[in-house]
């Protein structure tokens, strides 16, 4: 049976000002096309320049990866924050190697 990976991820701008949730099944490619549109403003990470990876989760099934994102969204910059420091305190950019 073939296993399935789907992404809640986190990314910010380069001033680690903003953050964007978001889910997908191709992390990377996802990131690419986050830092292709950067400074699009047609799209909240376009024109918040939002492709810099600092978490991400990965899940099998994509309902919980969809749940999971919207409860994020939902959640204060502070509790985002309070997440991302629990696995890279320094908030590191990731690179998009799952």
């Amino acid at each position: 049976m073939k296993s399935h990976n789907y992404f809640v991820y986190i990314t910010t701008n380069p001033g680690k000002t903003v953050l964007y949730v978001g889910v997908t099944n191709d992390l990377v490619y996802r990131l690419d096309q986050h830092k292709e549109n950067r400074g699009k403003p047609e799209t909240f990470a376009g024109r918040y320049f939002c492709y810099k990876l600092v978490y991400y989760e990965r899940y099998t099934y994509v309902q919980h990866a969809i749940d999971r994102e919207k409860e994020l969204k939902s959640w204060s910059r502070e509790k985002k924050m309070n997440l991302i420091k629990s696995e890279n305190p320094y908030l590191r950019f990731l690179k998009a190697d799952p």
